[in-house]
């Protein structure tokens, strides 16, 4: 009896030292006091198990795909002196090489976001802890979260604040902290981090405040910046006063921080003292007014020259720089608008109403298209009309016939040859336009001319000018109409834009843009050396320019002494125009219903077109009319516009 109940007691005491608890043998509160031994074991359970949980979730969660978000860029336009013109997409972002950006404000940001990035592993407990004990402090905080977290939550997660996503921020930056170089990462989050102001990475963020690039930034804005990663929402300074004093606060800190950590030394922080105030307005992304006629004429450029398709452009990622002139641009919009605001009257006058304008500049010197005007309003008027077809060019298309006449010859009968014209044109005293200054007599054989001046029977020079149509449908015929089109292209027209080689071809039914219309008055310019226009200068993508946008290799089209006399006869047009310069127009002979003016100067060659649609409807309207009775097809208003705008 006794040996059995000293066992069962035994056994009793066998089971209490397995799981004793609440404690057999203690009394009051300390029945529930755990022992050193159970609070060990119960340790080193739970490790283990943190342990093991986090090696099933390392071994389970992979580095993922890039999310769409990260993926989007937008393509920026930059006008030809370099700074941006319009951002274009859904996401304002331009992912730069770290090379790309100034190495101060990649100080700010590292001073300011995680101090140790280099030494660390992608993960850091010990920042963490420190953030939130400055937060409960009150006092400024460097990011709690790495910049290896950050990136990885900007560029494989979403931005939910769950503890799914914290588990997985954090396995998969130890991973990327394995796999990728620190530059790597370091380059991924500042091209993907928020700023505000739409922009998306530092070199968005670098245009929206200050209108530069991000390799530009002085160490004063680098840190303004880095202070926008911290909520651009309270701390962009131009929402308002108590965000402006936030900012002020946080940019300082930055500064001296980054002379705690050994980024920047006193005598260098001594130099911002002042708080460097970004721009009162973000960067535009608007396409109206001129600028989505512009980034179209972009697209198409690149687009023919590059192989790029729409869909690859849609993707985003380029760098467009493009040889627009801002000033030219808006002085050429300028002159548009004050001409038509002062000489049309829609309101009044029926035939006003309607009217539409296109035009563009070309330096004949290398073809680059300077200044477009569209229309009114990209975003409301879709076509682009300095680059559109369907507008008959009329007399302006004259100049062209003459070239054909002074480069081939004329079949007529004692009409002077080139040979005779250029031999003449070498002798003192003796005017080298025999050609230009020859009438066509009654039987039809064309003559130098002699005596007064004709009104009946105009010389050649005079009818490019004023009226003479029936003079150049002759001429056109004595050269061969196939011979003119052929010249017309040779300098710089579309052959798709000619029209049916028909008697009245030679006094302008073919349908050239503004665009090339500039252009080919370009190679008479050039004494007869014809450059394509081009529009854009260089694309880059991921660092690197694409190719096939060398600008197009000049030709000869004409002969020197050809393009020189065009050249002499235009500016006869343009003396009786009052403006010193070689120009081509309509006038009231022309029964087309279109109005132009093509004029050049020795550094730019310009293109009006007038002509009057109604929406919807692609048959062009009469002028007759437009712009009061002083100008009965609207043929006095291109002259003005030009002269609005070069002089």
């Amino acid at each position: 009896m006794g040996t059995h109940a000293q066992g069962k007691k035994s056994r009793r005491r066998g089971r209490r030292r397995l799981v004793d608890y609440p404690r057999t043998g203690r009394s009051g509160a300390r029945r529930w006091l755990p022992s050193w031994r159970q609070l060990l074991c119960l340790s080193a359970l739970f490790v283990t198990s943190v342990a093991v949980l986090f090696i099933c979730v390392y071994v389970s969660v992979d580095i993922p795909d890039e999310n769409a978000a990260a993926r989007r860029e937008a393509n920026v336009y930059y006008w030809s002196d370099g700074t941006q013109m319009v951002s274009t997409g859904e996401v304002n972002r331009q992912n730069v090489e770290l090379d790309q950006i100034a190495p101060s404000a990649v100080d700010a940001v590292i001073a300011a976001e995680n101090e140790t990035f280099y030494e660390d592993s992608g993960v850091s407990p010990k920042g963490l802890a420190r953030a939130v004990v400055n937060m409960v402090r009150g006092k400024e905080t460097q990011g709690g979260s790495t910049i290896t977290q950050q990136y990885v939550k900007n560029t494989y997660l979403s931005q939910d604040q769950t503890v799914t996503r914290k588990v997985k921020e954090f396995v998969i930056a130890l991973k990327v902290d394995r796999v990728k170089k620190k530059e790597e990462i370091l380059k991924g989050y500042l091209n993907s981090s928020w700023f505000g102001r739409g922009a998306n990475g530092i070199e968005a963020a670098a245009h929206a405040y200050y209108g530069i690039p991000a390799k530009k930034l002085d160490p004063s804005q680098g840190a303004l910046l880095a202070a926008l990663l911290k909520g651009a929402e309270l701390y962009d300074p131009s929402v308002g006063a108590a965000n402006h004093e936030r900012a002020r606060q946080r940019w300082a800190w930055i500064l001296d921080r980054q002379v705690d950590v050994g980024l920047m030394s006193k005598k260098e922080r001594a130099k911002y003292r002042t708080f460097p105030e970004p721009r009162r307005q973000s960067r535009s992304t608007s396409l109206g007014g001129q600028t989505g006629y512009l980034v179209d004429v972009a697209n198409r450029y690149v687009k023919q020259h590059t192989g790029l398709t729409d869909e690859e452009l849609a993707r985003g990622g380029h760098q467009i720089h493009t040889t627009f002139d801002k000033d030219e641009v808006r002085r050429l919009e300028r002159a548009v608008r004050r001409v038509l605001d002062r000489d049309l009257d829609p309101k009044r006058r029926p035939a006003d109403r309607h009217v539409q304008v296109g035009a563009a500049s070309v330096r004949p010197s290398d073809g680059a298209v300077v200044a477009l005007y569209g229309g009114p309003d990209a975003t409301e008027h879709f076509t682009n009309n300095a680059d559109t077809s369907g507008v008959p060019v009329g007399s302006a298309f004259k100049p062209f016939v003459l070239a054909a006449a002074l480069q081939h010859g004329v079949a007529a009968p004692n009409a002077p040859t080139v040979a005779e014209a250029q031999l003449k044109g070498r002798v003192p005293g003796v005017r080298q336009s025999v050609l230009a200054d020859s009438r066509y007599a009654a039987d039809g054989t064309l003559h130098p001319a002699a005596g007064l001046p004709d009104p009946d029977r105009p010389t050649l020079r005079e009818a490019l000018v004023s009226g003479g149509n029936a003079t150049y449908v002759r001429l056109g015929g004595d050269v061969g109409r196939d011979t003119v089109r052929r010249t017309a292209v040779a300098a710089g027209l579309l052959r798709q834009s000619m029209a049916r080689l028909e008697p009245t071809f030679s006094i302008g039914t073919s349908t050239p843009s503004a665009i090339r219309m500039a252009s080919a008055y370009g190679t008479f310019a050039n004494d007869g050396v014809r450059r394509d226009p081009y529009s854009v200068t260089k694309v880059v993508k991921d660092g690197e320019e694409l190719p096939g946008l060398a600008p197009p290799a000049s030709r000869r089209a004409l002969d020197p002494q050809v393009a020189q006399e065009v050249t002499d006869a235009l500016r006869t047009g343009g003396g009786k125009l009052g403006l010193k310069v070689a120009a081509g127009r309509t006038g009231d002979q022309d029964r087309l219903r279109s109005a132009w003016f093509t004029g050049f100067t020795e550094d730019l060659s310009t293109a009006v077109t007038m002509f009057r649609v109604r929406p919807g409807e692609p048959r062009l309207l009469p002028m007759s009319g437009v712009g009061g009775k002083e100008s009965q097809r609207g043929s006095v208003l291109p002259p003005r516009i030009w002269r609005e705008y070069r002089q």
